[in-house]
């Protein structure tokens, strides 16, 4: 449960934004269209001369079905095929959610934010670093349904004090019973995803029908680099494509270790990868929605450790826009952190890796808060610190008017030279709304900072997450939703669940 403990009100409180942001900038390119079109050529010529290795038997002969070149478990894949594919996969995908408000529209110039996911451990300031648990699941939940620059939801803390055969169970009711945004399932074999589904369609009051012509689910499918794709990630596919729900398709290449070391080398990879799995999708179900996933960057070299914020990292964010752009689906992204701490290096990789999703066009960025070791834990007080980050991108949204008064003429002719505009009615007319107001900032001077206590940005995170954590209220619909997969559940668990692989 959250703490019940009367907090200190969180100073600024989480900004509202619009449920659908939209880039303020023009997408950036990093390399020449030639080189682009290189790459794309070099990555389907990786497909029809190297292929895939294809571990699920049902892929390979779905492949082969579509006019593939199969031998055994390799399977090398036409551009032809890629390129029927490629037509048929849909330019937009309109996301659903349990509250109407909360749906979000994929398409090239949407921005959104997905948190920190898929984290065995969980961190904070009161606690400590420890394995994931269900309040730890449930308390992420909380905070991500509370904060408006969070459009997406996900496992931020993996609860591992309940088994593997029923966390399917576990995700699906805190979820409903927590958030109304649109939501995810994890493709971890087929009974648990079909299971996922139904109780979607249960608690949603959904038919069939409209279950499957909408995209009420999301998945991130992420390949085995290099050139591979193994049975949970295949049926993933092939399930969420024939269910008309949403496969997130997201090589994970890392630079010198599962991809060559070479920006440009990591890149072909990568997307030949990502079109393996996009044109999967589109054999099981033309015109099933799917999104061109790319989570790339480098290791060190002496340890073999993932870096996230580097240089690479941000080249390969900005390539993988552009081959995006060139296939025309809508991308996903992912930020990131190497350092162990909410500290002075995970703000700066985050910040960085953000940046370049930012600049790069990116429609969906996940990991966008909370994401520390690479992604092995997720940080409260991370999350809270990213989550400035994330208003501030969203404030940029707000273009700035450039209208007579907005442009200041009645505050230029009041004001003589050398003197200040803090009183001039042009100020006061607009002072309380003027500028962002900081969630965790504290822009105070050194005197007022010492009499506050002298706490740094986590420990004022904490007492933010805290306060999040003591005021939350579930949405409107929330308990009814839950309630209605109550009776699901208890049988399910009473079969003894269902386990990951089929």
């Amino acid at each position: 449960m959250a703490h019940r403990r009367k907090r200190p009100v969180a100073k600024g409180g989480p900004n509202p934004y619009p449920a659908q942001l939209n880039h303020p900038f023009a997408p950036q390119s990093l390399f020449s269209d030639d080189a682009i079109a290189a790459i794309h050529e070099m990555a389907l010529k990786v497909l029809e001369e190297l292929g895939m290795k294809i571990l699920l038997d049902e892929a390979v002969e779905l492949y082969r079905s579509a006019g593939a070149s199969v031998d055994g478990d390799m399977v090398r894949v036409g551009r032809d095929i890629v390129e029927a594919a490629l037509k048929s996969a849909p330019k937009e995908i309109q996301i659903y959610a349990p509250n109407p408000a909360r749906n979000q529209l994929l398409k090239h110039g949407a921005m959104l934010f997905g948190p920190g996911a898929g984290c065995p451990n969980a961190t904070d300031l009161i606690e400590g670093r420890r394995p994931g648990r269900l309040i730890d699941y449930e308390n992420a939940l909380r905070l991500q349904q509370s904060v408006d620059v969070i459009h997406l939801l996900g496992p931020s803390a993996e609860p591992q004090d309940v088994p593997t055969n029923t966390r399917h169970y576990a995700f699906m009711r805190a979820q409903l019973a927590l958030c109304d945004k649109p939501l995810f399932v994890y493709a971890r074999g087929r009974g648990q995803v079909q299971e996922s589904f139904e109780m979607l369609r249960l608690a949603l009051g959904l038919t069939d029908q409209t279950f499957g012509n909408q995209v009420w689910a999301k998945t991130v499918i992420n390949t085995n680099s290099p050139r591979q794709i193994d049975r949970p990630m295949g049926q993933g596919i092939i399930d969420f494509a024939r269910a008309g729900q949403l496969s997130i398709i997201t090589p994970f290449c890392l630079a010198g270790a599962m991809a060559p070391i070479t920006v440009s080398g990591a890149l072909v990879l990568q997307h030949a990868e990502a079109l393996a799995g996009i044109t999967l999708t589109q054999i099981a179900r033309p015109g099933a929605p799917v999104v061109y996933g790319a989570f790339g960057s480098n290791v060190d070299m002496k340890s073999g450790a993932p870096a996230f914020g580097t240089p690479e990292h941000i080249q390969m964010t900005l390539g993988s826009g552009q081959l995006a752009r060139l296939i025309g689906l809508p991308w996903r992204s992912a930020a990131g952190a190497a350092s162990n701490s909410t500290d002075a290096q995970a703000a700066g990789e985050t910040h960085m890796s953000m940046w370049a999703a930012l600049l790069g066009g990116a429609t969906m960025t996940f990991h966008a808060a909370g994401w520390l070791e690479g992604g092995l834990t997720f940080g409260f007080e991370k999350f809270i610190n990213d989550v400035e980050m994330l208003q501030t991108f969203a404030h940029l949204t707000k273009i700035p008017k450039t209208d007579a008064e907005s442009l200041g003429w009645s505050a230029l002719a009041d004001v003589d030279p050398g003197g200040h505009f803090f009183a001039t009615e042009h100020t006061m007319e607009r002072y309380r709304d003027a500028f962002y107001r900081p969630l965790v900032a504290d822009i105070s001077n050194f005197g007022s900072w010492t009499d506050a206590g002298s706490k740094p940005a986590d420990q004022r995170a904490t007492e933010i997450w805290q306060t999040m954590l003591h005021e939350f209220s579930p949405p409107k619909g929330a308990d009814e939703r839950s309630g209605r997969i109550a009776d699901f559940i208890a049988k399910g668990k009473a079969a003894g669940g269902t386990a990951i692989l089929d």
